[in-house]
């Protein structure tokens, strides 16, 4: 039975390293972590334009190919201990880890490298802030509302003059 670590799934039997993935090597197959897989690792293929995961959901096997333009960047997560270099995806289940590492020099290195071999940009996730909470009440504040719309307005419609009893429509 092999080892699974939280980081990057399954290692090789006999292999000690953590995830260390070699940019001048690609395409690339290896298994990560993934809790949401049957057996909790799933298998990814990089290339340099797509990504190719592979996994088995309560049984079902599928595969999910990502173009690499559809990742946003990337990014350098963890604590002092141990920091992981990821190909960020808006989904994070898409999201595919890179390095393990506690040395950052050889972090900052392969940090560049992975961003300029994608063209995507590097993301400095431990300065991100939230962003400011979005006021839409004034953008609509001077729209009509909703039911209002679909009447029509006083000067399109022909207004019936009343004289006694009987009605006469003003005609032009």
């Amino acid at each position: 039975m092999r080892r699974q670590t939280a980081t990057c799934g399954a290692n090789p039997a006999g292999s000690s390293r953590a995830l260390r993935l070699d940019p001048l090597s690609l395409p690339v197959r290896f298994d990560a972590h993934d809790p949401r897989a049957d057996g909790y690792t799933r298998q990814i293929e990089l290339h340099r334009e797509r990504v190719v995961l592979r996994r088995a959901v309560r049984g079902m096997r599928m595969a999910i190919n990502v173009r690499v333009s559809d990742f946003t960047g990337v990014a350098l997560r963890g604590n002092d201990e141990a920091q992981t270099l990821v190909l960020v995806h808006r989904d994070p289940s898409l999201s595919v880890p890179l390095l393990v590492s506690a040395d950052g020099d050889e972090l900052t290195e392969a940090w560049a490298i992975w961003s300029e071999l994608f063209a995507l940009p590097q993301l400095d996730e431990g300065a991100r802030k939230p962003a400011p909470r979005r006021r839409r009440a004034n953008a609509i504040r001077a729209r009509r509302p909703k039911f209002l719309m679909r009447r029509r307005t006083a000067m399109t419609r022909e207004l019936p003059l009343h004289q006694g009893e009987r009605e006469i429509i003003a005609r032009n």
